[in-house]
């Protein structure tokens, strides 16, 4: 693996910036970050909280940071950064939790998939000594828990994230050299933006997919083959996140409803018998995934 040479620069300004990074929630994800922390950001002190003695007794055993703690407001009181990590309608609450432990210049950030609430969220509830910027590290897996947690999970992912006009400008920075440092692409967007773009390329798909499952005949599908595994393997992501991720994007309706059309296309189609429409559709598809991937392929985000 060729390493490009920004990682490094990014690496050694952030760990010249940063003291303490504290990740609240240590499931897949918030696991991984804060591993990624104590194993590539030498200097900087990892910390992490769960509210779950079983989590804490396990990444403990693991070593997923230098410290995991059960106070959450004890967990906060030295960072410079603040990930929350837990699911997303969660997150107005332990921002008000934690807003009277949150040190001056502390930034306050988090790894949801979505991104208007949050950044609404943060300007009613977080002290105005306190920066907020919005994070979506599009990383993971259907599986979950701190066990499955590892400190590559984050490079060469992408990261966005995400600003509004009242975005601090040097912790937007801070950021963003954070992300880069643990290895991740990071694209700058607002969060209608973000939240728009990933009802389509992200929501939508776990949605279609769950309905597809829902849609089978649980007696039939045991006869599914690769095709059906691999289309559905989202269908596995944890209800309750992906729960939050779907009430908290208002652009998801919007999504359904063109996914509900393209279906209603080729079903009208299939039920004219019309060869060349059910051709045009599929050949339409087709080509727009083979563009899709000729893309990545050409930026090197597949192999």
């Amino acid at each position: 693996m060729v390493i490009p040479r920004t990682y490094f620069f990014h690496k050694v300004l952030i760990v010249r910036q940063l003291r303490q990074v504290t990740v609240i929630g240590l499931g897949l994800l918030g696991a991984s970050v804060a591993l990624s922390v104590l194993r590539k950001l030498e200097g900087v002190r990892s910390v992490g909280y769960s509210h779950r003695a079983t989590t804490r007794r396990k990444a403990r055993q693991m070593e997923v940071a230098h410290e995991v703690m059960e106070d959450m407001g004890a967990a906060v009181a030295g960072a410079d950064v603040v990930i929350l990590a837990t699911p997303i309608r969660t997150f107005r609450e332990i921002m008000a939790a934690i807003a009277g432990s949150l040190p001056k210049g502390c930034i306050v950030t988090d790894v949801g998939s979505t991104k208007g609430l949050p950044h609404r969220w943060a300007a009613e509830v977080l002290p105005g000594h306190v920066r907020y910027v919005g994070s979506h590290p599009i990383a993971g897996s259907e599986k979950r828990g701190v066990e499955f947690a590892r400190d590559d999970l984050l490079y060469g992912a992408d990261c966005v994230v995400t600003r509004t006009a009242s975005t601090n400008p040097k912790a937007l920075t801070t950021m963003k050299r954070f992300w880069a440092a643990l290895g991740c692409r990071v694209k700058v967007m607002s969060p209608e933006e973000h939240d728009r773009i990933y009802a389509d390329v992200s929501h939508m798909p776990h949605i279609a997919a769950a309905a597809l499952v829902n849609a089978a005949n649980s007696d039939e599908l045991r006869f599914a083959g690769r095709g059906f595994i691999d289309t559905s393997r989202i269908a596995s992501g944890p209800a309750n996140i992906w729960m939050d991720i779907l009430l908290t994007n208002e652009n998801l309706c919007d999504s359904i409803d063109r996914l509900s059309s393209e279906l209603a296309k080729l079903r009208q189609a299939i039920a004219d018998g019309d060869e060349q429409r059910v051709y045009e559709l599929l050949e339409q598809a087709r080509r727009k995934r083979e563009a899709l991937i000729a893309y990545k392929m050409k930026r090197k985000e597949m192999t």
